[in-house]
């Protein structure tokens, strides 16, 4: 069993800064992939961003550039570092873990675990 919890989110000017966390409980941590997932209303829940557990990285051709995302296991951590925020990066963000110590899974179903969200709004 995993449990995460996300902080970080807030509000933010466009082309401004934000760092999410995701503290997950658990002595496997470094086994598993790590994804960072948003949804804005009346939209389908997309990757963001994901880490496998030996650091391969992948990302949503909509944040290449200008999200990272980054694990420190030592602290049982993963992080999201935004920048350049635009409008349409508003959502809620969610924390993911599942499977995958080589490859980062794509979908939603691919994980089994899920912090409860936080919200990011960029005004413009």
């Amino acid at each position: 069993q995993v449990q995460l919890v996300e902080s970080g989110g807030g509000l933010v000017q466009a082309a401004g800064s934000l760092r999410l966390s995701c503290a997950a409980s658990g002595r496997t941590f470094s086994l598993y992939s790590m994804g960072w997932f948003r949804q804005a209303p009346g939209k389908q829940r997309e990757l963001v961003a994901g880490i496998s557990g030996v650091g391969n990285t992948k990302y949503a051709d909509s944040v290449k550039g200008r999200f990272t995302i980054s694990r420190d296991n030592a602290e049982n951590t993963v992080y999201l570092q935004m920048n350049s925020l635009k409008p349409e990066d508003t959502a809620v963000y969610y924390c993911a873990a599942g499977a995958g110590t080589f490859g980062v899974p794509n979908q939603s179903y691919e994980y089994s675990y899920w912090g409860q969200g936080t919200q990011v709004t960029v005004s413009s």
